[in-house]
């Protein structure tokens, strides 16, 4: 019989590798709040002012959500009790589709849509999925570079199982990207992109793209988790502001952010989403979002496409202009944003935890975001404005925040 070893090298390399992350200032710490997504978070016993959160449009602790959501309850109960293709598709997951669906019928011909429960699964869905509708090694997937982890994923799982060839493409120049698409000749081509970039609050030159998609028999995928319930009239999403229409675009939008819920969706000709129903396996092998969610989502649709949707979006620009307009750094680097992210760019992930510090001392709560959510060296704040900040508030953080650069000026000279 073998004598069993006292050593545990998987513990041992765990508590090395956190170690190692804490000497280079890339530890997270979870913050647990006691109060409802808004403007204000209850936080360690402290009421903070919150310009980081996802909530667009304000819309997460909307009574007729929380209204919805107890009636969905009732009407559904509380678990879906399967996967959408056993038992756990319910009528309220059909007509949040349909809804879905409607959102961008006039830009994606033949619209079907299908509901996730995160957007992370749906973006994974997808990319693997239409991989797989040519034979291995002939496919080739065109991601831009800053997307999001999801996305990046989603490309690398992909290509692990059907042998495609990635090539990463600057969202902000994509002559190269033209020569790159005019010179393959694999059958299946996929171009992936952000809608709106998480973490520079940029916007895609979906226009630009979907005219190379067209030009060289391509796939368009578009993950408008930033952008779905803020951009455009209606709120529809970057399609819907861009005014464009193929069934080229598979568009992704998220339901947790703008919508204040929870989920994510993909739409596109119905083709590929009932190709993705039969072949999505994120999709086929999740238990079903509870109905209840489905329900409480109908409602946020009704909210966003209508009167008071308009209403909030209207607010959120305003913020948006003030911000472009009042807020001046001596030193910081504000990047130009015409979304509700506003990042400020600090370099050093000291930086960044010293910001977020004189922040968090003076009853902000805007955390620093570091490697590998954003590259090596570009450590920053990332400010996002909801529709329920009111003009005064965002003041009050333009006057607090040049203070505080000062602040950080000064303990770099000493330090």
């Amino acid at each position: 019989m073998t004598k069993s070893s006292n050593t545990f090298s998987a513990l041992n390399l765990a508590q090395e590798q956190i170690a190692d992350l804490e000497s280079q200032l890339l530890k997270r710490k979870l913050r647990a709040t006691q109060s409802p997504c808004d403007t204000k978070a209850f936080v360690d016993g402290r009421e903070l002012k919150a310009f980081c959160s996802n909530d667009y449009l304000g819309l997460a602790n909307h009574p007729e959500l929380i209204k919805a959501l107890a009636e969905g309850g009732q009407k559904y109960g509380v678990g879906s009790g399967a996967s959408h293709l056993i038992s756990g598709h319910s009528m309220a997951h059909e007509l949040l589709e349909g809804q879905l669906a409607s959102f961008q019928k006039q830009h994606i011909p033949n619209a079907r849509a299908l509901f996730f429960s995160t957007g992370y699964m749906a973006n994974l869905t997808a990319i693997t999925a239409l991989a797989r509708l040519a034979p291995h090694g002939d496919v080739s997937i065109y991601s831009a570079k800053l997307n999001h982890a999801s996305l990046i994923d989603g490309v690398r799982l992909a290509s692990a199982q059907t042998q495609a060839n990635v090539t990463l493409f600057d969202h902000t120049q994509i002559d190269s990207l033209s020569d790159s698409l005019k010179a393959d000749q694999r059958p299946l081509k996929i171009i992936v992109t952000d809608g709106v970039f998480s973490m520079d609050g940029d916007v895609a030159p979906v226009k630009e793209l979907l005219k190379l998609a067209e030009q060289y028999d391509a796939l368009l995928l578009i993950d408008d988790a930033h952008g779905f319930g803020v951009l455009g009239k209606r709120g529809h999403g970057i399609l819907e502001q861009d005014n464009i229409c193929s069934d080229r675009i598979i568009y992704i939008g998220t339901l947790g952010k703008a919508a204040g819920v929870s989920g994510a969706f993909i739409c596109a000709q119905e083709t590929f989403i009932e190709w993705l129903v039969q072949k999505g396996r994120p999709f086929i092998y999740s238990t079903a979002t509870p109905p209840a969610i489905a329900h409480t989502l109908s409602k946020s649709l009704e909210l966003i496409d209508g009167d008071e949707g308009s209403a909030r979006r209207t607010q959120l620009n305003k913020l948006i202009r003030i911000w472009q307009d009042e807020m001046q750094f001596s030193q910081w680097e504000k990047v130009s944003s015409c979304t509700a992210i506003q990042p400020v760019i600090l370099g050093s992930n000291a930086n960044a935890l010293l910001a977020a510090k004189l922040l968090d001392e003076a009853g902000y709560w805007i955390p620093a975001i570091r490697p590998p959510t954003v590259p090596n060296g570009s450590a920053r704040l990332r400010i996002t404005f909801s529709a329920n900040h009111s003009e005064a508030d965002l003041r009050q953080l333009i006057a607090t925040l040049k203070a505080i650069e000062q602040q950080a000026i000064e303990k770099a000279k000493h330090a």
